[in-house]
Order: structure tokens, then sequence, then C-alpha cells
């Protein structure tokens, strides 16, 4: 198997071509630091799955995924990430991932989710399996607050959160002010709460930072 490591710490991906080069079947074929090298990677490579890292530097994780999979539909991707499965695992396999696994999960699970997708599975943990199961037949009854944003806006809500001011942002993200402050009314509205310092609480208490 063909493997290609996206992630902006050099010493994980050091971490995850040695784990990868010591299972027999799979072989690293490319490395990236950003979406964009992770894009050229792709479009000269024949890859057979990618490993990306969910905070690949200032490019929204979501996003790039969307990006590979609109462009390479057929294309398997784990995410590797350091945020818990409840907060993005989800979102992720909305977005086209064919598997999510936490960076602190024992290193034979990223293994195993590998060669799981690579067959043409699925690969989540059974805690975040019996959530989806559980919010099926609940019929999505008791949703978080931050739940009913888009992946755009919880972006911002989280860096929000941990006190970045809407010009910040705007920068990190490559967005003009006036977007991000709409995003910010927006998910003020949809969360209920009513300014940065109730964002901050909220972020801290739910583990989001």
């Amino acid at each position: 198997m063909r493997i290609v490591i996206a992630d902006d710490h050099a010493v994980v991906r050091k971490g995850l071509r040695q784990l990868i080069v010591e299972a027999e079947e799979m072989t690293v074929v490319g490395e990236a630091a950003t979406g964009d090298e992770l894009l050229t990677v792709l479009r000269s490579t024949a890859v057979d799955v990618v490993v990306l890292d969910l905070s690949l530097g200032a490019r929204s994780g979501l996003d790039l995924l969307k990006h590979v999979k609109s462009e390479f539909p057929r294309l398997p991707v784990v995410i590797l990430s350091m945020h818990s499965e409840d907060l993005f695992a989800v979102r992720a396999l909305r977005a086209g991932a064919s598997g999510y696994v936490e960076k602190n999960s024992a290193p034979e699970e990223l293994l195993k989710a590998i060669r799981r997708i690579a067959r043409g599975g699925t690969y989540v943990s059974a805690q975040i399996g019996e959530k989806i199961a559980a919010d099926i037949v609940r019929g999505g009854a008791a949703v978080l607050a931050h739940e009913r944003l888009s992946d755009r806006e919880l972006e911002v809500f989280r860096l929000l959160g941990s006190g970045m001011s809407v010009t910040e942002i705007a920068h990190s993200l490559n967005l003009s002010v006036k977007t991000v402050s709409t995003h910010r009314t927006h998910l003020l509205a949809k969360t209920g709460l009513r300014n940065n310092a109730d964002i901050v609480e909220y972020v801290i208490s739910h583990g989001l930072r």
C-alpha cells in the first residue's frame, strides 16, 4: 500500500513514517506539510491511502479534505487528529473521510484504520460508532450548541474561544474581517451565547480548544 502522510510537524511525520514502513505491506511514497504540498504530491504520485492531520497549518483540515475528495473522489483518507472524536469524527466522515483516529490512540489503531479503509471500509472507534447509532435512534435529539454550527462556524467559534480577535482570525484563515464577523453573528445566534466571554467559557468547559 502506498501511503502519503500530511502533517505540519516534521517530528510527527518522521514518527508516522517509521510506524508505517515497519508494516511489511505499506510504504510511504510522499509527505506534505501544507495543503498545497499535499495536492502537489497527489497530482504526481500514485497513492492508495492518505493520512491527513486535521490541523494542517492555517488551512482548515475539513476544507482541505473536501478539496481532496472533490479532486480524488475514490482516494481513501484517514484523519489523524489531536481533537476528540466527539468533536470532529462525524463532520470528517460527512466531508468524505473513510476513517478517524485520535493522535493519542495506540499506534496499532492507525495501521488497523489504514488496512480497513484500503479495502474499501470505514474506521472509527467503537465509542464513536455507538454515538452515531445513538444519534440515529434518538433522531438527533440532545444536540449540543456547537453541533449546530457549520464547519467554518465551528472553526471560528474555537478560535474565538482561544482568545483570538476577529481581525486575528481573519488573517489566520485568509478571510475578510467582514466574513469572520458574519460567522460570529451567525454562531452566536445558533448557540444562544451573548458575547466572546460566553464563547471562551463554553469552549473551555466543553474541551473544544
